[in-house]
């Protein structure tokens, strides 16, 4: 009998040891409240790798052409509002991921209606890719070795999560939007056939 409740003190004491432990192992830096502003000038990290170095989306200009960094495969940066063209056509807005098979799918098939399209209707398309840092030089030899008819970019900051409808959870993710800068159409992930569908919607655009 002495002996079992010799065991259960010796467990509650282990118990009690983790719990504390855990509490000392937390530093005051990190029990700090901090701002959303101080959140995002503050990149989140993971041992030494930045994961994220997006604003808030109250800081970020929600409205087409936007105000979001562009990095292409080339390393010039621009902004968004310098890249995306207001001219009176539709545009597409292919959010995508270099590690995402289904998005090399869309494209590959998108690429071999590209030119037909071009021929029937005047538009705007642009592939943006929202991979991390370091997954920046596999975009630049994607971008290098498909060839792709249309502007290719990165996302580098990952700040048009923020702003787009669903934070572009779960890629591809394709937007049509109205020569006046409006979305009027939304498609995510990827099934073959959808670009069908996603060149209907771009005509539909470009007629009001």
């Amino acid at each position: 009998m002495n002996i079992n409740k010799f065991l259960i003190l010796l467990l509650a004491a282990l118990l009690l040891g983790c719990q504390e432990v855990k509490t000392q192992s937390q530093t005051p830096q990190e029990n700090l409240p901090e701002t959303q502003t101080q959140k995002a000038e503050k990149p989140r990290q993971r041992g030494n790798m930045i994961l994220s170095q997006a604003r808030p989306a109250d800081q970020i200009h929600p409205d087409y052409p936007y105000d979001i960094e562009l990095k292409a495969a080339g390393g010039d940066i621009a902004n968004s509002a310098s890249v995306l063209p207001q001219n009176g056509r539709p545009t597409v807005l292919l959010f995508w991921l270099t590690t995402c098979g289904p998005c090399r799918m869309e494209m590959a098939a998108i690429k071999k209606e590209y030119q037909r399209w071009s021929q029937e209707l005047d538009f705007n398309f642009f592939a943006i890719s929202t991979d991390f840092q370091k997954n920046y030089p596999k975009f630049v030899k994607m971008v290098e070795a498909q060839d792709w008819p249309w502007p290719t970019y990165n996302d580098h900051k990952r700040e048009f999560g923020q702003i787009m409808p669903g934070r572009l959870n779960g890629l591809p993710q394709t937007f049509v939007l109205n020569p006046n800068g409006e979305i009027v159409y939304h498609k995510r992930k990827y099934r073959p056939g959808d670009e069908a569908a996603l060149f209907e919607a771009m005509k539909k655009a470009a007629r009001g």
